[in-house]
Protein backbone atom coordinates (compact mmCIF):
# COMPACT_ATOMS: atom_id res chain seq x y z
CA UNK A 1 0.00 0.00 0.00
CA UNK A 2 1.35 3.42 -0.94
CA UNK A 3 1.45 5.85 1.93
CA UNK A 4 -0.48 9.11 1.61
CA UNK A 5 1.84 12.09 1.70
CA UNK A 6 0.61 14.49 4.37
CA UNK A 7 1.98 17.97 5.02
CA UNK A 8 1.41 19.83 8.29
CA UNK A 9 1.87 23.60 8.62
CA UNK A 10 3.57 25.09 11.70
CA UNK A 11 2.11 28.55 12.46
CA UNK A 12 -1.44 28.26 13.76
CA UNK A 13 -1.51 24.47 13.30
CA UNK A 14 1.29 23.09 15.46
CA UNK A 15 2.63 26.32 16.97
CA UNK A 16 0.73 28.93 19.01
CA UNK A 17 2.51 31.86 17.41
CA UNK A 18 -0.31 34.31 18.14
CA UNK A 19 -0.08 33.40 21.82
CA UNK A 20 3.68 34.01 21.70
CA UNK A 21 3.09 37.48 20.24
CA UNK A 22 0.59 38.39 22.96
CA UNK A 23 2.77 36.97 25.73
CA UNK A 24 5.77 38.97 24.56
CA UNK A 25 4.23 42.25 23.37
CA UNK A 26 0.87 42.86 25.08
CA UNK A 27 2.38 43.45 28.55
CA UNK A 28 4.82 46.02 27.15
CA UNK A 29 2.31 47.78 24.90
CA UNK A 30 -0.62 47.59 27.28
CA UNK A 31 -3.18 46.65 24.64
CA UNK A 32 -3.64 44.68 21.45
CA UNK A 33 -3.31 47.54 18.96
CA UNK A 34 -0.05 46.23 17.50
CA UNK A 35 0.27 44.64 14.05
CA UNK A 36 0.60 40.90 14.71
CA UNK A 37 1.65 40.11 11.14
CA UNK A 38 4.39 42.71 11.19
CA UNK A 39 5.71 41.45 14.52
CA UNK A 40 5.75 37.84 13.26
CA UNK A 41 7.63 38.94 10.14
CA UNK A 42 10.23 40.90 12.11
CA UNK A 43 10.80 39.05 15.40
CA UNK A 44 12.83 35.92 14.72
CA UNK A 45 12.87 34.99 18.40
CA UNK A 46 9.11 34.36 18.64
CA UNK A 47 9.49 30.72 17.72
CA UNK A 48 12.00 30.10 20.49
CA UNK A 49 9.38 30.63 23.20
CA UNK A 50 6.20 29.70 21.31
CA UNK A 51 4.21 26.85 22.81
CA UNK A 52 2.62 24.07 20.82
CA UNK A 53 -1.12 24.41 20.27
CA UNK A 54 -3.21 22.13 22.52
CA UNK A 55 -2.92 18.54 21.36
CA UNK A 56 -0.58 19.41 18.48
CA UNK A 57 2.47 17.41 19.55
CA UNK A 58 0.39 14.32 20.32
CA UNK A 59 -1.47 14.73 17.02
CA UNK A 60 1.76 15.00 15.05
CA UNK A 61 3.03 11.82 16.70
CA UNK A 62 -0.25 10.05 15.89
CA UNK A 63 0.03 11.10 12.25
CA UNK A 64 3.62 9.87 12.10
CA UNK A 65 2.61 6.55 13.66
CA UNK A 66 -0.25 5.98 11.22
CA UNK A 67 0.96 3.25 8.87
CA UNK A 68 -0.86 4.74 5.88
CA UNK A 69 0.61 8.27 6.14
CA UNK A 70 3.99 9.73 5.21
CA UNK A 71 4.17 12.99 7.20
CA UNK A 72 6.18 16.17 6.57
CA UNK A 73 6.11 19.69 7.97
CA UNK A 74 5.51 22.35 5.32
CA UNK A 75 5.80 25.95 6.44
CA UNK A 76 6.80 29.39 5.24
CA UNK A 77 9.07 31.89 6.96
CA UNK A 78 9.51 35.62 6.45
CA UNK A 79 11.97 36.19 3.59
CA UNK A 80 13.57 39.23 5.22
CA UNK A 81 13.99 37.47 8.56
CA UNK A 82 16.45 34.58 8.08
CA UNK A 83 16.62 34.01 11.84
CA UNK A 84 12.99 32.89 11.72
CA UNK A 85 13.99 30.06 9.38
CA UNK A 86 16.53 28.76 11.87
CA UNK A 87 14.19 29.18 14.83
CA UNK A 88 11.45 27.19 13.12
CA UNK A 89 13.93 24.36 12.68
CA UNK A 90 14.93 24.61 16.35
CA UNK A 91 11.26 24.62 17.46
CA UNK A 92 10.58 21.46 15.45
CA UNK A 93 13.57 19.69 17.00
CA UNK A 94 12.64 20.79 20.53
CA UNK A 95 8.93 19.92 20.42
CA UNK A 96 8.63 17.17 17.82
CA UNK A 97 11.99 15.47 18.17
CA UNK A 98 12.86 12.34 16.23
CA UNK A 99 9.43 12.08 14.59
CA UNK A 100 10.24 15.24 12.65
CA UNK A 101 13.89 14.50 11.89
CA UNK A 102 14.65 15.79 8.38
CA UNK A 103 10.93 16.25 7.62
CA UNK A 104 10.85 20.07 7.64
CA UNK A 105 10.23 21.83 4.32
CA UNK A 106 10.24 25.64 4.15
CA UNK A 107 8.68 27.10 1.00
CA UNK A 108 6.68 30.12 -0.09
CA UNK A 109 5.04 27.95 -2.76
CA UNK A 110 3.19 25.13 -1.00
CA UNK A 111 1.43 24.14 -4.20
CA UNK A 112 4.75 22.91 -5.62
CA UNK A 113 4.85 20.11 -3.04
CA UNK A 114 2.86 17.16 -4.31
CA UNK A 115 0.90 15.09 -1.88
CA UNK A 116 -2.45 13.86 -0.68
CA UNK A 117 -3.18 16.19 2.25
CA UNK A 118 -2.10 19.61 3.48
CA UNK A 119 -3.17 20.59 6.99
CA UNK A 120 -3.02 24.39 7.12
CA UNK A 121 -4.96 27.14 8.86
CA UNK A 122 -4.78 29.50 5.89
CA UNK A 123 -4.98 29.43 2.11
CA UNK A 124 -1.92 31.65 1.59
CA UNK A 125 1.42 30.79 -0.02
CA UNK A 126 -0.09 28.32 -2.47
CA UNK A 127 -2.12 26.31 0.03
CA UNK A 128 -5.25 27.15 -1.99
CA UNK A 129 -3.60 25.67 -5.11
CA UNK A 130 -2.31 22.49 -3.44
CA UNK A 131 -2.85 19.50 -5.73
CA UNK A 132 -4.16 17.26 -2.93
CA UNK A 133 -6.81 17.98 -0.32
CA UNK A 134 -6.49 21.06 1.88
CA UNK A 135 -7.65 20.34 5.42
CA UNK A 136 -8.19 23.80 6.84
CA UNK A 137 -7.30 23.54 10.51
CA UNK A 138 -9.41 25.67 12.85
CA UNK A 139 -12.43 25.98 10.56
CA UNK A 140 -15.92 24.63 11.35
CA UNK A 141 -15.19 21.18 9.95
CA UNK A 142 -11.75 20.81 11.58
CA UNK A 143 -11.77 23.05 14.69
CA UNK A 144 -9.32 20.88 16.67
CA UNK A 145 -6.81 18.12 16.14
CA UNK A 146 -9.34 15.48 17.14
CA UNK A 147 -11.42 16.08 13.99
CA UNK A 148 -8.31 16.08 11.78
CA UNK A 149 -7.05 12.80 13.24
CA UNK A 150 -10.47 11.16 12.90
CA UNK A 151 -10.76 12.29 9.28
CA UNK A 152 -7.31 10.96 8.39
CA UNK A 153 -7.83 7.71 10.30
CA UNK A 154 -4.94 8.42 12.64
CA UNK A 155 -6.83 8.67 15.93
CA UNK A 156 -6.11 5.66 18.10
Amino acid sequence: MDKQITYVDLDGVLVDLIGAVYNKYAPALGDDSFDIGQIIDQDASLFLDAAPLPGAVEAFKALCNAEHLDVYILSTAPWDNPGAWTNKRLWVEKHLGQDAHKRLILSHNKHLCHGDFLIDDRTKNGADKFNGELIQFGNNEFPTWEEVLNYLGANK
